[in-house]
């Protein structure tokens, strides 16, 4: 197995321990989820690029790559409905589309096609995990104290339920509008695969 899916498997293993982590009542557990995710986030950006740089693509990794980041942020995404900070109904509106799209390419890719992807379907998945970050950061940070030199009283300023609920929606509705365009543009290439 090359060292990028040997990253991307890591990815997948340190997914529960994120979220057994981050949903735990302990404090320092919670400070620690932080570090699994972005430990984990840092494995997708470095598999990705040791992959392009020596050429180490395979059939594996292809379909490992975005199952990993999938289940990763699918994850992070229920562990914040679980908490009540985000709606579940976007969530799983997130969630099926990504899973929708990720076994289209995979199943593409098995059967020798490729799937053309949109900037403005990877500006989505951008915003989707600059959001969790900063979910993330925010809440164990401060809700946590893992920075106990920041006053709790800028949890409330920062985790506005306004702010949180309308960038979900701004979120899901370009998550929609990428998912439609996604299957509007490979059209062609679905009526190949599924012939």
């Amino acid at each position: 197995m090359t060292i990028p899916n040997q990253l991307t498997v890591t990815r997948i293993i340190l997914t529960p321990i994120f979220a057994f982590l981050f949903l735990s009542n302990d404090k320092t557990l919670n400070q620690i989820s932080l570090v699994v995710f972005l430990i984990a986030a840092l494995t997708d950006w470095y598999d990705g690029w040791l992959a392009r740089k020596y050429n180490y693509i395979s059939e594996l990794g292809k379909f490992l790559d975005p199952l990993a980041d999938k289940i990763l942020t699918s994850t992070a995404f229920f562990a914040f409905v679980y908490i009540g900070l985000l709606k579940f109904w976007m969530v799983l509106i997130i969630v099926v589309r990504d899973l929708v799209v990720t076994l289209l390419r995979v199943y593409g890719q098995y059967k020798k096609r490729t799937f053309s992807t949109s900037f403005l379907a990877k500006l989505k998945t951008s915003l989707q995990m600059i959001f969790l970050y900063y979910l993330l950061v925010v809440y164990v940070g401060i809700e946590k104290e893992l920075f106990n030199f920041v006053d709790r009283s800028w949890s409330d300023i920062l985790l506005n339920k306004d702010f949180i609920n309308y960038s979900m929606i701004l979120i899901t509705l370009i998550t929609v509008y990428t998912g439609i365009e996604y299957l509007y543009t490979n059209r062609f290439t679905l009526k190949e695969i599924f012939k």
